[in-house]
Parts: C-alpha cells; structure tokens; sequence
C-alpha cells in the first residue's frame, strides 16, 4: 500500500506539470474559486455549531456528570484531550458533507476534465458527447451518495469512540484515511466509468489498490493548508492526478489500464 501511496502522491507533481504544459488552467481557475468559496462557508458554519455537538454528546452519555462526581485531574484532562479528538473528527464530517456536495455539482466539470486528461496522453481527440458527459455525471452522483452513506457510518460511529479517552485520539487519524480513501475513491472512478467498468468492477479495483485512493485523498485535503490557493487549485489537480495515475505516461509504449484480475492491456477508448 505504502508504494501506491507515493505513486499517488508523485502523481499531483506530474498533474502540475501536465496543466502547465497544456494550459488547462480555464478548467480549474473557476471552479476553483466557486470550490474555495463553499469551503469557507463550510467551515464557517462548523464554527459556529462545533461546540454544541460535544455538548450534547457529553450530557447525553452522562460522561460529564459522571467527571464532575470524580473530581479527577487526570481523568479531566483524558477527557479535554478527547474532546479535542471529537472536534477535529466533527470538522471531517462536515467537510465531508461539503465535499460530496461540491463532487456531485461539479461533476460536469470532473467528468471532462479526467476525458481531456486522458485524450492529451493517448495523443487524440475525443468528440464531446452530451450522452456520454450525462453518464458521467448520473455516475458521480450515485457513487457520491453511495460513499456518504459508507463513510457517515464510519464516521458516526468514530465520533462515539472518540469519547472513550486515550481511543479519541487516534480517531481523527482513522477518520482522515477513511475520508482520503473515499475521495481518492470517487476521482479514480471517472477513469472507471469512461471505460465502461461497472460500479462493482470500480469498486473491487480501487478496493484492492486502496493506497492509490487514499494517496490521492492524502495529498487533496493537505492542499488545503495553503489558504485559498490550495484550495482552488486541489479540486482539479486530484482529477487530474488520478488520472495520471491510472494512465502513466510513456514515450515508448501505449498507456495502459489496469483491469481486475487481468494483465495490464493497452488503454483504448471504449
């Protein structure tokens, strides 16, 4: 996993190059902006709201009568540490419900963009289909909703353990990989989708080469402590990586697409 990781990561600085090579920044600049600007909406409302959630969750299990019976410093601070887990798990969740919104509005634009990736690489044009560029999109929206619900479940879950101390604070850790692995997930499905892998096929692959996901996810959500830059550039530059990715670029040979089960054969538009 831990190689697929890296070449997942190597990918974002062959996407830098690739956009620079072929001016692709039309289709990045403006969604971009409208992507940094939801995101600072976002997170102004989990400002605003972060502290009565751990509020809640602490009455509500009882644990904060139960440590103000104790009296216990050690127990206290135990139980400040893991409040601080719960806050940085709650602010993935709700950026987690941010991101799949974002992923299903902008996948017209996602769509296209890993099309256009790809017909630079194999040296051809593609002709625009608005049938093809609809499923596309139909896809991404199912495959948004269908991974909010698996990760809500993981996270919903992460944020009641994370109440447990010493466990609360490995669970931000946990819920940044489940977060990677399913946006890395839905990048790496564009590429699926364009050559008719079913869901089921998409998901096996990706499933089995987990660190290419997650890798791609890593680098996305690190993207975002570069304030405003990072933030309009990361949507498009995880499309464009994922892509690559899956597509490695030689001058020599073909490139070629990675089926399950099956030896690697030359990449051909379906």
């Amino acid at each position: 996993m831990l190689k697929e990781i890296i070449i997942a990561v190597q990918a974002y600085f062959k996407a830098h190059r690739f956009i620079k090579q072929h001016q692709l920044w039309k289709w990045i600049i403006i969604p971009g902006i409208l992507y940094a600007l939801l995101f600072v909406f976002s997170m102004g409302f989990f400002l605003h709201t972060t502290s009565g959630v751990i509020e809640w969750l602490s009455l509500r299990t009882g644990l904060k009568t139960w440590l103000d019976k104790m009296q216990s410093t050690w127990l206290g601070f135990l139980f400040t540490l893991s409040s601080l887990g719960l806050l940085l798990l709650q602010m993935l969740f709700y950026f987690s419900f941010f991101k799949y919104f974002y992923l299903i509005v902008g996948s017209p634009v996602f769509a296209y963009l890993s099309e256009k990736t790809e017909a630079i690489i194999n040296h051809q044009d593609y002709p625009f289909s608005f049938r093809q560029l609809g499923s596309d999109m139909w896809r991404g929206v199912r495959l948004a909703i269908r991974n909010a619900v698996w990760q809500s479940i993981y996270v919903i879950a992460l944020m009641f353990l994370s109440i447990i101390p010493l466990f609360g604070l490995i669970t931000p850790i946990i819920a940044l990989f489940i977060e990677a692995y399913y946006y890395g997930f839905s990048m790496l499905d564009y590429s699926m989708e364009r050559h008719q892998k079913t869901m089921s096929e998409s998901t096996y692959y990706i499933g089995t080469h987990k660190g290419i996901a997650i890798g791609n996810g890593l680098v996305f959500y690190l993207m975002h402590f570069l304030p405003f830059i990072g933030w309009v550039l990361a949507p498009a530059y995880a499309v464009v990586a994922a892509t690559l990715a899956l597509y490695p670029l030689h001058e020599d040979e073909p490139p070629k697409i990675y089926v399950p089960g099956k030896p690697s054969v030359t990449n051909k538009k379906n």
